[in-house]
Protein backbone atom coordinates (compact mmCIF):
# COMPACT_ATOMS: atom_id res chain seq x y z
CA UNK A 1 0.00 0.00 0.00
CA UNK A 2 2.84 2.34 0.94
CA UNK A 3 4.62 1.62 -2.33
CA UNK A 4 1.43 2.42 -4.27
CA UNK A 5 1.11 5.77 -2.47
CA UNK A 6 4.77 6.55 -3.09
CA UNK A 7 4.28 5.68 -6.76
CA UNK A 8 1.28 7.95 -7.03
CA UNK A 9 3.10 10.78 -5.31
CA UNK A 10 6.03 10.36 -7.67
CA UNK A 11 3.72 10.48 -10.65
CA UNK A 12 1.98 13.61 -9.37
CA UNK A 13 5.36 15.22 -8.66
CA UNK A 14 6.58 14.37 -12.16
CA UNK A 15 3.47 15.85 -13.79
CA UNK A 16 3.75 18.98 -11.64
CA UNK A 17 7.39 19.34 -12.62
CA UNK A 18 6.49 19.03 -16.31
CA UNK A 19 3.73 21.63 -15.94
CA UNK A 20 6.11 24.04 -14.20
CA UNK A 21 8.75 23.45 -16.85
CA UNK A 22 6.17 24.12 -19.58
CA UNK A 23 5.05 27.32 -17.87
CA UNK A 24 8.64 28.50 -17.48
CA UNK A 25 9.32 27.71 -21.13
CA UNK A 26 6.26 29.72 -22.20
CA UNK A 27 7.42 32.67 -20.09
CA UNK A 28 10.86 32.62 -21.72
CA UNK A 29 9.45 32.22 -25.26
CA UNK A 30 10.70 33.06 -27.80
CA UNK A 31 14.38 32.16 -27.59
CA UNK A 32 14.98 31.48 -31.30
CA UNK A 33 13.55 32.45 -34.72
CA UNK A 34 9.85 31.79 -35.37
CA UNK A 35 8.45 30.48 -38.66
CA UNK A 36 5.31 31.72 -40.39
CA UNK A 37 4.21 29.14 -42.97
CA UNK A 38 2.34 30.80 -45.85
CA UNK A 39 0.36 28.17 -47.84
CA UNK A 40 0.44 30.37 -50.97
CA UNK A 41 3.06 31.67 -53.37
CA UNK A 42 5.04 34.82 -52.62
CA UNK A 43 3.55 38.11 -53.76
CA UNK A 44 -0.14 37.40 -53.19
CA UNK A 45 -2.45 39.04 -50.67
CA UNK A 46 -1.93 36.37 -48.00
CA UNK A 47 1.86 36.55 -48.37
CA UNK A 48 1.97 40.36 -48.21
CA UNK A 49 -0.19 40.41 -45.07
CA UNK A 50 2.02 37.72 -43.52
CA UNK A 51 5.17 39.76 -44.14
CA UNK A 52 3.65 42.90 -42.63
CA UNK A 53 2.64 40.95 -39.51
CA UNK A 54 6.02 39.21 -39.29
CA UNK A 55 7.92 42.48 -39.52
CA UNK A 56 5.99 44.13 -36.69
CA UNK A 57 5.58 41.07 -34.48
CA UNK A 58 9.29 40.21 -34.65
CA UNK A 59 10.12 43.64 -33.21
CA UNK A 60 7.64 43.14 -30.39
CA UNK A 61 8.90 39.62 -29.60
CA UNK A 62 12.61 40.29 -30.03
CA UNK A 63 13.20 37.38 -32.43
CA UNK A 64 13.23 37.12 -36.24
CA UNK A 65 10.14 35.69 -37.93
CA UNK A 66 10.95 33.73 -41.06
CA UNK A 67 8.41 33.44 -43.89
CA UNK A 68 8.18 29.93 -45.41
CA UNK A 69 6.06 29.81 -48.59
CA UNK A 70 4.61 26.33 -49.07
CA UNK A 71 1.90 26.58 -51.75
CA UNK A 72 -0.06 23.69 -53.17
CA UNK A 73 -3.20 21.55 -52.92
CA UNK A 74 -5.54 24.47 -52.29
CA UNK A 75 -3.43 25.67 -49.32
CA UNK A 76 -3.59 22.22 -47.72
CA UNK A 77 0.13 21.48 -48.19
CA UNK A 78 1.34 24.32 -45.98
CA UNK A 79 -1.54 23.89 -43.57
CA UNK A 80 -0.68 20.23 -43.09
CA UNK A 81 2.94 21.12 -42.31
CA UNK A 82 1.82 23.33 -39.43
CA UNK A 83 -0.86 20.90 -38.23
CA UNK A 84 1.84 18.25 -37.80
CA UNK A 85 4.46 20.58 -36.28
CA UNK A 86 5.52 20.56 -32.64
CA UNK A 87 3.25 22.81 -30.53
CA UNK A 88 6.21 24.74 -29.13
CA UNK A 89 5.45 28.23 -30.45
CA UNK A 90 8.00 28.24 -33.26
CA UNK A 91 5.78 27.28 -36.20
CA UNK A 92 2.57 29.13 -37.12
CA UNK A 93 0.25 29.07 -40.11
CA UNK A 94 -0.78 32.20 -41.97
CA UNK A 95 -4.36 31.11 -42.40
CA UNK A 96 -7.06 32.10 -44.88
CA UNK A 97 -10.65 31.06 -45.57
CA UNK A 98 -9.45 27.63 -46.73
CA UNK A 99 -8.54 26.68 -43.16
CA UNK A 100 -12.28 26.93 -42.48
CA UNK A 101 -13.78 25.66 -45.74
CA UNK A 102 -11.43 22.93 -47.03
CA UNK A 103 -12.84 20.23 -44.75
CA UNK A 104 -16.36 21.11 -45.92
CA UNK A 105 -15.56 20.71 -49.61
CA UNK A 106 -12.61 18.40 -50.12
CA UNK A 107 -12.67 14.63 -49.70
CA UNK A 108 -9.10 13.97 -48.57
CA UNK A 109 -7.90 16.59 -46.12
CA UNK A 110 -4.69 15.31 -44.45
CA UNK A 111 -5.38 17.02 -41.12
CA UNK A 112 -8.34 17.64 -38.82
CA UNK A 113 -9.78 21.08 -38.13
CA UNK A 114 -9.05 20.46 -34.45
CA UNK A 115 -5.32 20.12 -35.22
CA UNK A 116 -5.12 23.91 -35.47
CA UNK A 117 -6.19 26.70 -33.13
CA UNK A 118 -6.87 30.38 -33.98
CA UNK A 119 -4.33 32.87 -32.60
CA UNK A 120 -4.75 36.29 -34.19
CA UNK A 121 -6.36 38.16 -37.04
CA UNK A 122 -3.87 40.04 -39.20
CA UNK A 123 -5.77 41.92 -41.88
CA UNK A 124 -8.09 41.50 -44.82
CA UNK A 125 -8.11 42.49 -48.45
CA UNK A 126 -11.73 43.18 -49.42
CA UNK A 127 -12.85 41.25 -52.46
CA UNK A 128 -13.87 43.31 -55.50
CA UNK A 129 -16.19 42.09 -58.26
CA UNK A 130 -14.71 43.29 -61.55
CA UNK A 131 -15.70 43.18 -65.23
CA UNK A 132 -13.96 44.16 -68.48
CA UNK A 133 -13.45 47.91 -68.83
CA UNK A 134 -16.00 48.10 -71.67
CA UNK A 135 -18.67 46.00 -69.91
CA UNK A 136 -22.20 47.41 -70.36
CA UNK A 137 -23.21 47.06 -66.68
CA UNK A 138 -22.36 49.89 -64.31
CA UNK A 139 -22.59 48.08 -60.96
CA UNK A 140 -23.40 44.73 -59.34
CA UNK A 141 -27.18 45.23 -59.54
CA UNK A 142 -26.82 45.84 -63.27
CA UNK A 143 -24.61 42.76 -63.67
CA UNK A 144 -27.05 40.45 -61.87
CA UNK A 145 -29.96 41.81 -63.90
CA UNK A 146 -28.02 41.28 -67.15
CA UNK A 147 -27.17 37.69 -66.14
CA UNK A 148 -30.86 36.81 -65.91
CA UNK A 149 -31.35 37.52 -69.60
CA UNK A 150 -30.62 34.87 -72.23
CA UNK A 151 -28.10 32.16 -71.41
CA UNK A 152 -26.50 34.05 -68.54
CA UNK A 153 -22.93 35.25 -67.98
CA UNK A 154 -19.54 33.61 -67.36
CA UNK A 155 -17.94 34.10 -63.94
CA UNK A 156 -14.29 33.14 -63.36
CA UNK A 157 -13.14 31.59 -60.09
CA UNK A 158 -9.79 30.49 -58.68
CA UNK A 159 -11.12 26.95 -58.25
CA UNK A 160 -13.56 25.14 -55.99
CA UNK A 161 -13.89 26.73 -52.57
CA UNK A 162 -12.03 29.90 -53.54
CA UNK A 163 -13.36 33.29 -52.43
CA UNK A 164 -14.75 34.07 -55.92
CA UNK A 165 -16.53 30.69 -55.90
CA UNK A 166 -18.33 31.66 -52.69
CA UNK A 167 -19.23 35.07 -54.17
CA UNK A 168 -20.64 33.36 -57.27
CA UNK A 169 -22.58 30.86 -55.15
CA UNK A 170 -24.22 33.59 -53.09
CA UNK A 171 -25.17 35.62 -56.17
CA UNK A 172 -26.65 32.59 -57.90
CA UNK A 173 -28.49 30.90 -55.04
CA UNK A 174 -29.64 33.93 -53.07
CA UNK A 175 -30.14 36.53 -55.78
CA UNK A 176 -31.11 34.56 -58.87
CA UNK A 177 -28.04 35.41 -60.94
CA UNK A 178 -27.56 33.08 -63.91
CA UNK A 179 -23.81 32.43 -63.88
CA UNK A 180 -21.69 29.79 -65.58
CA UNK A 181 -18.59 29.11 -63.45
CA UNK A 182 -15.26 29.04 -65.29
CA UNK A 183 -12.66 27.66 -62.85
CA UNK A 184 -9.03 28.72 -63.20
CA UNK A 185 -6.02 27.64 -61.17
CA UNK A 186 -5.41 31.04 -59.59
CA UNK A 187 -6.81 34.51 -59.14
CA UNK A 188 -4.20 35.94 -61.51
CA UNK A 189 -5.45 33.63 -64.29
CA UNK A 190 -9.02 34.76 -63.61
CA UNK A 191 -8.02 38.42 -63.88
CA UNK A 192 -6.21 37.72 -67.15
CA UNK A 193 -9.40 36.10 -68.49
CA UNK A 194 -11.46 39.18 -67.57
CA UNK A 195 -8.87 41.54 -69.07
CA UNK A 196 -9.04 39.52 -72.29
CA UNK A 197 -12.87 39.51 -72.36
CA UNK A 198 -12.86 35.70 -72.14
CA UNK A 199 -15.28 35.84 -69.17
CA UNK A 200 -17.76 38.46 -68.00
CA UNK A 201 -16.58 38.96 -64.43
CA UNK A 202 -14.70 37.63 -61.44
CA UNK A 203 -14.04 38.54 -57.82
CA UNK A 204 -10.52 39.09 -56.52
CA UNK A 205 -8.61 40.73 -53.67
CA UNK A 206 -8.47 44.52 -53.66
CA UNK A 207 -4.67 44.51 -53.57
CA UNK A 208 -4.66 42.57 -56.86
CA UNK A 209 -7.33 44.49 -58.78
CA UNK A 210 -6.92 48.10 -57.64
CA UNK A 211 -4.00 48.85 -59.99
CA UNK A 212 -6.13 47.63 -62.94
CA UNK A 213 -9.15 49.61 -61.75
CA UNK A 214 -7.21 52.84 -61.27
CA UNK A 215 -5.60 52.48 -64.70
CA UNK A 216 -9.00 51.94 -66.33
CA UNK A 217 -8.31 48.35 -67.42
CA UNK A 218 -11.06 46.82 -65.25
CA UNK A 219 -14.50 48.07 -64.23
CA UNK A 220 -15.34 47.62 -60.52
CA UNK A 221 -18.92 46.58 -59.79
CA UNK A 222 -18.85 46.34 -55.97
CA UNK A 223 -16.64 45.50 -53.04
CA UNK A 224 -17.85 42.50 -51.10
CA UNK A 225 -16.81 43.55 -47.60
CA UNK A 226 -18.92 45.43 -45.05
CA UNK A 227 -17.08 48.73 -45.50
CA UNK A 228 -15.73 50.65 -48.45
CA UNK A 229 -12.04 50.22 -49.30
CA UNK A 230 -9.86 52.92 -47.73
CA UNK A 231 -7.73 53.16 -50.88
CA UNK A 232 -10.78 53.40 -53.17
CA UNK A 233 -13.73 54.82 -51.19
CA UNK A 234 -15.73 55.76 -54.29
CA UNK A 235 -16.65 52.10 -54.85
CA UNK A 236 -19.86 51.06 -53.10
CA UNK A 237 -20.24 47.80 -51.20
CA UNK A 238 -22.51 44.97 -52.30
CA UNK A 239 -24.45 45.54 -49.08
CA UNK A 240 -25.07 49.14 -50.08
CA UNK A 241 -26.43 47.89 -53.41
CA UNK A 242 -28.94 45.64 -51.68
CA UNK A 243 -26.98 42.36 -51.42
CA UNK A 244 -26.99 42.09 -47.64
CA UNK A 245 -25.42 38.62 -47.50
CA UNK A 246 -22.45 39.35 -49.80
CA UNK A 247 -19.86 39.88 -47.07
CA UNK A 248 -16.62 38.13 -47.92
CA UNK A 249 -12.95 39.07 -48.02
CA UNK A 250 -9.49 37.61 -48.54
CA UNK A 251 -8.40 37.54 -44.91
CA UNK A 252 -5.18 36.44 -43.26
CA UNK A 253 -4.80 35.27 -39.70
CA UNK A 254 -2.45 33.24 -37.55
CA UNK A 255 -3.18 29.66 -36.48
CA UNK A 256 -1.00 27.39 -34.34
CA UNK A 257 -0.70 23.63 -33.82
CA UNK A 258 -3.17 22.42 -31.19
CA UNK A 259 -1.48 22.04 -27.82
CA UNK A 260 0.62 25.19 -28.07
CA UNK A 261 0.70 26.76 -24.56
CA UNK A 262 -1.96 29.48 -24.12
CA UNK A 263 0.65 31.90 -22.76
CA UNK A 264 2.52 31.68 -26.08
CA UNK A 265 -0.67 32.11 -28.09
CA UNK A 266 -1.53 35.23 -26.09
CA UNK A 267 1.95 36.69 -26.60
CA UNK A 268 1.76 36.13 -30.34
CA UNK A 269 -1.73 37.64 -30.53
CA UNK A 270 -0.54 40.72 -28.64
CA UNK A 271 2.49 41.06 -30.94
CA UNK A 272 0.37 40.81 -34.11
CA UNK A 273 -2.18 43.27 -32.73
CA UNK A 274 0.64 45.72 -31.95
CA UNK A 275 2.01 45.31 -35.48
CA UNK A 276 -1.39 46.06 -37.03
CA UNK A 277 -1.72 49.25 -34.98
CA UNK A 278 1.68 50.65 -35.99
CA UNK A 279 0.93 53.91 -37.88
CA UNK A 280 3.51 53.27 -40.61
CA UNK A 281 2.20 49.73 -41.19
CA UNK A 282 -1.40 50.91 -41.24
CA UNK A 283 -0.62 53.60 -43.82
CA UNK A 284 1.36 51.19 -46.02
CA UNK A 285 -1.27 48.42 -45.97
CA UNK A 286 -4.23 50.73 -46.51
CA UNK A 287 -2.45 52.28 -49.46
CA UNK A 288 -2.33 48.83 -51.07
CA UNK A 289 -6.01 48.14 -50.43
CA UNK A 290 -5.49 46.03 -47.30
CA UNK A 291 -7.37 46.78 -44.09
CA UNK A 292 -5.31 46.05 -40.91
CA UNK A 293 -7.39 44.35 -38.19
CA UNK A 294 -5.43 42.82 -35.30
CA UNK A 295 -7.45 42.37 -32.11
CA UNK A 296 -7.43 39.78 -29.35
CA UNK A 297 -7.23 36.00 -29.54
CA UNK A 298 -10.86 35.84 -28.39
CA UNK A 299 -12.03 38.15 -31.17
CA UNK A 300 -10.29 36.02 -33.80
CA UNK A 301 -11.79 32.81 -32.39
CA UNK A 302 -15.22 34.45 -32.66
CA UNK A 303 -14.51 35.52 -36.26
CA UNK A 304 -13.39 32.00 -37.27
CA UNK A 305 -16.47 30.41 -35.66
CA UNK A 306 -18.78 32.84 -37.47
CA UNK A 307 -16.94 32.32 -40.77
CA UNK A 308 -17.26 28.55 -40.39
CA UNK A 309 -21.02 28.80 -39.86
CA UNK A 310 -21.52 31.28 -42.69
CA UNK A 311 -19.40 29.47 -45.29
CA UNK A 312 -20.86 26.14 -44.23
CA UNK A 313 -24.33 27.42 -45.04
CA UNK A 314 -23.15 28.49 -48.52
CA UNK A 315 -21.53 25.10 -49.16
CA UNK A 316 -24.74 23.34 -48.15
CA UNK A 317 -27.07 25.55 -50.17
CA UNK A 318 -24.95 25.46 -53.33
CA UNK A 319 -23.85 21.83 -53.14
CA UNK A 320 -20.26 23.01 -53.54
CA UNK A 321 -17.94 20.03 -54.03
CA UNK A 322 -14.35 19.32 -54.96
CA UNK A 323 -13.60 19.38 -58.70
Amino acid sequence: MTQVRIGRRAAVFALSALALAGAASAQQWPTKPIHFVVPFSAGGANDLMARAAADGASKALGQPIVIDNKPGAGAMLGTDVVAKSAPDGYTFLISAAGVVSNSMIRKNVPYKDSDLVPVAMIALAPSVIVAPADAPYKDLKDFVAASKKGKGLHFATAGTGSTPHFVEGLLEKNHGAKLDVVPYKSGSESITAVLGNQVDATSEASIVVLPYIKSGKLKPLATTWTQRISAYPELSTAVEQGFDDIRIAHWAGVHAPAGTPPAILDKMAEAVDKAMKDPATVQRLKGMGIEPIGGTRASFIKFVDEERARLGAVVKSTGMKED
